[in-house]
């Protein structure tokens, strides 16, 4: 039976890690839109990998399931890549909650139904899920637990709770990593296994775009007073997420791992951190988020 690996989202970083994981198996590469798979998907196959693509919708339960009986009729899926999103700079608050939130939501659980025995699974989440104050216990179990179609319903979650959209982002980002948590617990009993990470600024197209763009001198100052002292690369997001998804991994479910140059232990301990407390840092023009991944 042939082994599939679902990659949504085959953007720099879904690639890389479709490079990693992808070996003898069948890769399903889906996005929004096709066009952005079937041009991974032609950049790969050169690359000697056996790649389809597919459309996939996110915040569509039946575009979602769709997807799942494509894989199905592949082969066993035993590995997903969750890669697709929305940053704060593309979409309003509300689309930002359906596809980041909602979305990674509906593809845990529709693939958690049917990943094989020994499959694996990671979610890229963000930096800004880290920067995120807080939340009570309630809130946390919510965003983990509430089942998929209430969890847009959420009183946290209705417009005059999440005002902006980085904070509909950050809220997003931090559901994500505890979604993935709890979802740890039924993939196991599938003897399955799945992890977020959080990257920070990866030298994708869209962050060099950025980097060269209005907003540039804010993000190379983030980068410049990170503890890295720069960006890193999708190639480095790749190297952890085959350790996640491989047997070196197989102690590793639940989890979330922070990958971010220090930019985050800048954020709360170094030159990035508030002047006094309570206040962000200045940084005209820049929300700290992660869009650039």
């Amino acid at each position: 039976m042939t082994n599939v690996i679902v990659v949504i989202g085959p953007g720099s970083i879904g690639q890389a890690i479709a490079r990693r994981v992808g070996a003898g198996k069948t890769i399903l590469l889906a996005d929004i839109r096709k066009e952005n798979a079937d041009a991974a998907a032609r950049i790969l196959s050169d690359a000697g990998f056996e790649v389809t693509a597919a459309s996939v919708d996110v915040s569509s339960r039946e575009s979602v399931q769709a997807l799942v009986r494509q894989a199905q009729a592949i082969g066993d899926v035993v590995g997903l890549v969750h890669a697709a999103g929305v940053s704060p700079s593309q979409a309003a608050p509300e689309t930002i909650l359906k596809v980041d939130l909602y979305g990674t939501a509906l593809v845990l659980e529709s693939f958690g139904e049917i990943i094989a025995r020994g499959g694996a699974g990671v979610v890229i989440a963000s930096q800004s899920g880290h920067r995120l104050p807080a939340l009570t216990p309630d809130q946390d179990k919510a965003l983990a637990t509430t089942p998929v179609e209430d969890l847009l319903s959420l009183p946290m979650l209705q417009p005059g709770q999440v005002s902006d959209p980085l904070h509909a982002y950050q809220v997003s980002k931090r559901g994500n990593s505890l979604r993935v948590m709890a979802q740890a617990v039924s993939w196991g009993k599938r003897g399955a296994r799945i992890n977020t990470i959080s990257p920070g600024i990866i030298m994708t197209p869209l962050a060099n775009d950025e980097l060269k763009g209005p907003r540039g001198d804010g993000y190379r100052r983030m980068i410049d007073l990170s503890v890295a002292g720069r960006a890193g690369t999708p190639d480095e997001v790749a190297t952890v997420a085959a350790l996640l998804m491989g047997a070196d991994g197989a102690f590793i479910t639940g989890s979330d791992i922070l990958m971010d140059g220090g930019v985050t232990a800048s954020y709360w301990f170094g030159e990035l951190a508030p002047q006094y407390a309570g206040q962000r840092p200045a940084i005209p023009g820049i929300d700290l988020s992660s869009g650039l991944i």
